[in-house]
């Protein structure tokens, strides 16, 4: 018995048929059985993982031909090669590794996996023990050679994730232990191999993503709106394959069953709601973010073209990989209530189809588990729904909260629609704290007072305030405004053992941070001016020369104000350490201009999309770096490319992202007329209202500091262990997380007790800036300026660089 009927898809790419199927089909079997792949043992002489029948029945030429309906004969066959054994890696780790919870065999045998992938051919190659290895080597030969270099790192990089990652599922298994929702998306990326499917994809169309812009947010974007699609999608077909009869934790739908507290058919119906969404993100980035990259970086119309096949083939696999789920045997594709026949399943596309057409399909389902059909018992650990989990019971996973009959495609249709249609400056009132979770306690920097008042008199030095009417930034901030926001006291608790000078840096840094992240919409916002944003930003680097050289007059605060700055911290700094802090400060300065995109559209954002630009606009990765000036000091450089490291470092920023989120909800949705927040986008995605949406942030930021404790407790040591860390290194490794539970607890106990987001101090200045709002209500949004833009953070005070 099915655990839950399949909801209707979002699919506005009509599958094709490669033709040359049936020759893929004789080759992949004939090259499966010359591997060794066919009948091969499995842990200590077993039954074999894969026979012929199983090969055949799973029919990998199929997803292939349907996912590459362009391509020649030979390139079909060498991709379904490459799926035929991404297959059997999957299904052999899975008997050989992780049956038999054997972690050490597997670091082992995946770390010889890395040989058999030389980024150049070698003369005296590896010799392959098994079929995995014997696979491999043969199909590395005949994949590299009409690729570039770069191709080749790339793709290196997402096959070794895709093998190595594999660790991550082994390791919960292991534990029992079921991830949290961001946790999991960000995971299944690398475990999952969609990256890696986007990387053949480039093989199989025969056009490269050109290296200049491989790395640009909208091609990481497209890539990553694949990878969900295809992993969502592929996670609801095969949730009774892994989850009941395998036992495998590693799922969307049980992750956010688990989360939410919700029956299997709502946690089904949520994650297809979020499939839906990631793949009109991918439209979204294609049709807004393509054509400025484009011209941005002067590319020549064969360049442009070869992004164009990419994401036609991107589009074509996503489209031929939901076509072969419908029909593969290895995953649950019957439905309830019809004779599972893939007619069935589909007759209800009706309508125009091509990109961006499924609003216009109609098709009915019910949003709920149909009569006689139970949820299976699976080897999870149920928990009792908490308070939270028992208000929403009736409205997770529905579509539209107010009726029980969930219209599937037109609520897609209404969800992009009201996505768009959000009318800003709605008076949500008074925030109600929730409880939030915090194991650590903060603590306060003796030199506190210092930095307090040395913050005013730097503000006052640079133009921030005190500014001439007329002059850029002019009337943003004034004296009382920046005592009552007290970045010191944040700086303070983020840092409490720096010493007064070390204090007064960070301070001044986290004041310049904020003052901008205030100025820019203020500027640029209010006009919706992009190419001006755009100029601003680019100019801001031209202020922090590596060399610590000549830089531009400053013709605003922000610039001042990051003059001073650099000079000051960077002079002190390697030239690698620059280009890092130079690095975390343009990340964040050139995620403003995501922001203003996004007002620019009148977009609430995608959620994971959100969540993954959050961490840029909040700063993440510059205060982190703020933090690494006083602590994490001789801890080897390889050792924060880890995963532990990366997701102890985005587990902790997640939180104080949505601690602001929360506390600075009024100010931004009520007098800012703010899209991107948190509350607001999980709001508008699950159509719920702002408390229940500030208790699932607040539910999130505990789950995402529980992953914070669990990686201290589980994973570090294992980083320790592999990188033979000594004595010192143990200890910088110790004060860096120290360090990083100081800016948690920090962020949030300044939240606590600034006036940054006091409804008393909000209402004071709201009156000159709503005298520029215009008009209100549906479809006047374009008439209004939006004035303001909420900042995040912190401090400052004392004499930095003496006289200059």
């Amino acid at each position: 018995m099915q655990p839950f009927k399949l909801p209707e898809f979002y699919m506005p790419i009509q599958a094709r048929l490669n033709p040359s199927l049936n020759g893929a089909r004789e080759h992949s079997k004939s090259w499966a059985r010359e591997m060794g792949i066919l009948n091969s043992p499995g842990e200590k002489g077993g039954p074999a993982i894969w026979d012929e029948r199983k090969l055949d029945s799973a029919d990998y030429a199929l997803l292939c031909a349907y996912t590459h309906p362009d391509a020649s004969a030979t390139e079909l066959d060498l991709v379904t090669d490459w799926y035929v054994w991404v297959f059997f890696f999957d299904d052999h780790f899975l008997e050989v590794f992780k049956r038999t919870r054997d972690t050490n065999g597997a670091q082992e045998y995946l770390s010889r996996l890395r040989s058999f992938m030389p980024l150049h051919p070698i003369s005296d190659p590896p010799i392959p023990t098994n079929p995995v290895e014997r696979g491999l080597a043969d199909l590395w030969a005949r994949t590299i050679p009409t690729m570039s270099i770069d191709w080749r790192r790339r793709f290196i990089t997402s096959t070794q994730d895709l093998l190595e990652e594999s660790l991550w599922e082994l390791s919960n298994i292991r534990q029992n232990r079921v991830s949290n929702p961001v946790e999991y998306i960000e995971m299944r990326r690398k475990v999952g191999g969609a990256p890696w499917s986007a990387g053949l994809v480039e093989h199989a169309v025969g056009a490269e993503i050109p290296p200049e812009i491989a790395s640009t947010r909208p091609m990481q974007v497209l890539r990553d709106t694949f990878s969900d699609g295809v992993h969502l999608r592929n996670d609801l077909f095969s949730y009774q394959r892994e989850v009941e009869e395998e036992g495998e934790n590693a799922n969307c739908v049980l992750v956010v069953e688990q989360f939410f507290g919700i029956d299997p058919q709502r946690a089904a119906n949520l994650t297809n709601d979020l499939l839906t969404s990631r793949l009109q993100q991918f439209e979204n980035t294609v049709f807004t973010e393509l054509p400025p990259l484009f011209e941005e970086y002067g590319l020549d119309p064969g360049a442009r073209a070869a992004v164009f096949a990419y994401v036609k083939g991107l589009q074509d696999w996503q489209a031929g990989g939901h076509e072969w789920h419908m029909r593969s045997s290895r995953y649950m594709n019957g439905s309830s209530g019809d004779d599972g026949s893939h007619e069935t399943r589909t007759r209800l596309r009706l309508g125009p189809t091509g990109l961006g057409t499924s609003s216009a399909r109609i098709a009915a389902a019910v949003g709920h588990a149909p009569s006689g059909v139970e949820p299976q018992q699976t080897s999870i650990v149920r928990r009792e729904p908490s308070p939270l989990e028992r208000l929403l019971s009736g409205t997770i996973g529905l579509g539209m909260s107010a009726t029980k009959l969930r219209l599937s495609t037109i609520a897609q249709g209404l969800k992009r629609f009201r996505n768009n249609t959000y009318v800003p400056y709605e008076a949500v009132g008074p925030t109600s704290l929730p409880p939030f979770y915090m194991p650590y306690s903060a603590r306060v920097n003796v030199h506190q007072e210092r930095s307090r008042r040395y913050c005013i008199d730097w503000a006052r030095k640079v133009g921030m305030i005190d500014t001439p009417p007329g002059t850029p930034g002019a009337g943003i901030w004034d004296e009382n405004k920046l005592a009552s926001f007290d970045f010191a006291a944040c700086a303070a608790r983020i840092h409490p053992d720096a010493s007064g000078p070390e204090l007064d840096l960070s301070s001044v840094w986290l004041t310049w941070r904020t003052f901008g992240d205030d100025f820019f919409p203020t500027v640029f916002g209010t006009t919706r001016d992009m190419a001006g944003a755009m100029m601003f930003n680019a100019r801001l680097s031209e202020f922090m020369p590596l060399d610590c050289g000549h830089t531009p007059s400053p013709t605003n605060p922000v610039e001042t104000g990051l003059t001073d700055l650099w000079i000051c911290t960077a002079s002190t700094m390697t030239v690698d350490g620059r280009r890092q802090f130079r690095a975390g400060v343009e990340v964040m300065t050139k995620s403003w201009l995501w922001e203003l995109q996004n007002h620019i559209q009148h977009r609430v954002p995608d959620p994971v999309d959100y969540v993954e630009m959050r961490r840029m606009t909040f700063g993440s990765d510059f205060t982190m770096s703020l933090a690494r000036l006083t602590k994490g000091g001789g801890i080897p450089p390889e050792v924060f490319h880890t995963r532990a490291m990366r997701a102890l470092k985005d587990s902790a920023a997640d939180y104080a992202c949505w601690t602001n989120d929360i506390f600075s909800y009024q100010k931004e949705i009520e007098f800012e007329g703010e899209l991107n927040n948190f509350t607001l986008v999980l709001r508008t995605f699950l159509d719920i209202n702002s408390e229940q949406a500030l208790l699932i942030v607040n539910d999130m930021m505990t789950s995402r500091l529980r992953q914070f404790e669990h990686i201290i407790a589980t994973d570090l040591p294992t980083v320790v262990k592999e990188f033979n860390l000594d004595e010192n290194s143990c200890k910088a490794l110790s004060a860096y997380i120290e360090g990083l539970q100081n800016w948690v607890s920090g962020i949030l106990e300044w939240h606590r007790i600034t006036g940054r987001y006091d409804e008393a101090t909000l209402r004071s200045y709201r009156a000159p800036r709503y005298l520029l709002r215009g008009p209100t209500g549906l479809g006047t949004a374009a008439a209004r300026i939006g004035i303001g833009r909420t900042s995040r953070n912190i401090g400052a005070s004392g004499d930095i660089c003496g006289p200059r």
